[in-house]
């Protein structure tokens, strides 16, 4: 799970917007009964005239600018809105390979790609190497992406006492009987992402990636945290550092307290091949412009609210545009504000650039917007989001999902 939303449930909004996935072209979610053989599993997809030409395609993204695949957050909305200030890659939110195969709608709107996001992946968290299989197999032959990616970093207990997630740096076998069974039968690519180990002195990634670079994946994307250290501790990228020297030749991707230029061009002088960002996006998506022109962006409190209109015109177009559209769309921009309230803009900070780990303190703003955007308190969020949207509906409450310690 990418960073900024450690503690989010798994349950996703659904919806559907331009571009291309499985359920725009007709083709809907099966059932796991269907798959008992290949042979059946391929009469079905010849049935509904889908079947994709194979095809060999290498994923070249070095010094590329990769938007974390972001639990709850990184909606395609999002995404938009993170593409137009400069991200080059995207990823969807974490999918649940049971919930695909088990055919819930929600889970497979994850999938849906916008026609802007021109290099994208999707990310898939199992526990098993035969469901792992069987829905890289499905989504080979269902959407359209640039790669697949596994999530191997996901440290919320749900997931890691079911196996998956973080857990698999800790079960090699199960991990490389995925690896090798997804990259059977994908023709696109397969990448992996995870943490320095589960233990926080403990770790494990140096030795890990010689074994995925053998196993055949193409990239691997390390945070440089353990799953104990959540966001306790700042990323170690000293320890990152040493890992791209154990992955050569395979590509590696660093992660972690991203939150300007400065530090991205530190990122970079570790050898990583590119640098993924996470928190840094939720904060100021504008980062991906700051970092491509080296410079502070100091936006004003109106190009930021353009911003969330912008967003919230992305939300209404994917989710709909009806009460409950409204709805989803208001939700959503409330836990991307439990976000953006931690930025403070380049113009009021004593010094630059802004920590991520430094906990914001309680400033005046150069005008009224400007503090209100600065609030922490869930009932100013609400009424950002009722300039956007309109009145909430009676007895409205929000509270975000996130339980991240992000700061000392």
């Amino acid at each position: 799970m990418a960073e900024g939303a450690a503690e989010a449930p798994l349950e996703n909004g659904g919806g559907c917007d331009s571009g291309t996935g499985a359920l725009e072209r007709g083709v809907a979610p099966i059932k796991p009964q269907y798959l008992t053989t290949k042979e059946q599993f391929h009469e079905f997809l010849e049935a509904k005239g889908q079947e994709k030409p194979c095809r060999e395609t290498e994923l070249d993204i070095r010094g590329k600018l990769y938007l974390a695949p972001l639990t709850t957050c990184g909606n395609l909305p999002f995404r938009r809105i993170c593409k137009r200030f400069g991200a080059d890659v995207t990823c969807g939110e974490m999918a649940v390979c049971t919930n695909l195969l088990q055919g819930q709608m929600s889970e497979w709107a994850l999938l849906k790609r916008h026609q802007c996001e021109d290099v994208f992946g999707v990310q898939l968290e199992g526990a098993f190497p035969d469901t792992m299989t069987k829905c890289a197999e499905l989504l080979n032959h269902t959407v359209e992406v640039d790669f697949v990616d596994i999530n191997v970093g996901c440290p919320i207990d749900l997931v890691y006492k079911k196996g998956g997630g973080c857990a698999l740096m800790n079960r090699l076998a199960k991990f490389q009987q995925i690896v090798r069974g997804m990259n059977q039968v994908l023709d696109v690519p397969l990448t992996v992402k995870i943490r320095t180990g589960v233990q926080e002195r403990v770790n494990l990634a140096h030795r890990l990636l010689p074994e995925l670079r053998d196993w055949g994946v193409a990239l691997v994307t390390l945070h440089g945290r353990s799953r104990e250290q959540r966001y306790t501790k700042l990323a170690d990228w000293e320890y990152i550092e040493q890992c791209v020297k154990a992955a050569s030749p395979m590509p590696l991707f660093g992660n972690g307290d991203i939150l300007s230029f400065e530090d991205a061009n530190r990122a970079m002088q570790t050898g990583v091949a590119g640098v993924m960002i996470a928190r840094g996006a939720l904060l100021k998506p504008w980062l991906f412009t700051e970092i491509k022109e080296q410079r502070h962006w100091d936006i004003s409190s109106s190009e930021r609210l353009d911003v969330l209109r912008d967003f919230t015109n992305y939300g209404l177009e994917h989710w709909g545009s009806d009460t409950q559209g409204v709805e989803k769309t208001r939700r959503f921009l409330l836990q991307w504000l439990s976000f953006l309230c931690r930025y403070v803009p380049v113009g009021l900070l004593e010094r630059l650039p802004q920590r991520i780990n430094e906990r914001p303190p309680y400033y005046l703003g150069r005008d009224y917007l400007e503090t209100l955007m600065a609030s922490q308190k869930a009932d100013d969020w609400i009424r950002i989001s009722e300039m956007l949207l309109g009145p909430v509906p009676p007895n409205f409450t929000f509270l975000p999902k996130h339980k991240a310690n992000a700061y000392k």
